[in-house]
């Protein structure tokens, strides 16, 4: 039985992966793409057109989730992508600590209003089953969440030594890290990002 949340995956909740595909000469794809658990063998992800990720999508009705916490893998493929030499027979990228095989059970066309892309036809949102799922070191999939909590901490603990410029700065650094939390983290992460909302209204803030 699959079970997403041997990695660390929540349902509603988006984690950070590099999904690989293949294009349509048969060479690899590799791209750094948010995924959104949607159950213990469902997920969701939102891509733009003119994406070659998307484009294979589409074609192949099939693609591999990459479970990864190297920033050079993420890196490399959202500047570029990942030499061919770097992607296993089976798609997926060596190395990584677990993998999933999605098949596309449906494409549908959306845009949210808070895209900058406003044509409705710019965005596919594209349900997936997950068929095998393979761990080869106990991992769990990022959540971007918890850097924003660290990052959220670390400003708070300056609070009381920079003048009411720096305040104003870390204050909207604040607002808009709280905002990505509470659309992506974890129940724990939208947690502590309340505790400290809670201190810095005792400060006299309004986060």
């Amino acid at each position: 039985m699959i079970d997403l949340a041997l990695i660390g995956m929540e349902k509603g909740r988006q984690y950070e992966t590099i999904i690989s595909t293949r294009n349509e000469d048969g060479s690899k794809n590799a791209a750094p793409i948010g995924v959104i658990c949607a159950g213990s063998d469902k997920i969701i992800n939102r891509i733009f057109k003119g994406s070659h990720t998307l484009d294979n999508i589409v074609r192949e009705r099939q693609f591999t989730v990459n479970i990864t916490h190297d920033p050079e893998l993420f890196t490399t493929a959202t500047l570029g992508n990942l030499p061919q030499d770097c992607f296993n027979d089976d798609c997926s990228i060596k190395g990584v600590k677990a993998h999933f095989k999605c098949e596309v059970i449906s494409l549908t066309e959306a845009v949210k209003q808070s895209d900058p892309i406003k044509r409705k036809d710019e965005a596919i949102v594209i349900k997936s089953k997950v068929v095998d799922l393979k761990i080869s070191e106990q991992t769990h999939a990022l959540n971007r969440g918890f850097g924003y909590v660290i990052e959220s901490l670390a400003n708070f603990t300056r609070f009381d030594m920079v003048g009411s410029e720096e305040k104003d700065e870390y204050l909207k650094k604040f607002k808009e890290a709280n905002r990505v939390v509470k659309k992506v983290g974890t129940k724990e992460d939208i947690k502590a990002m309340n505790e400290i909302k809670k201190e810095l209204i005792k400060k006299g803030f309004k986060p």
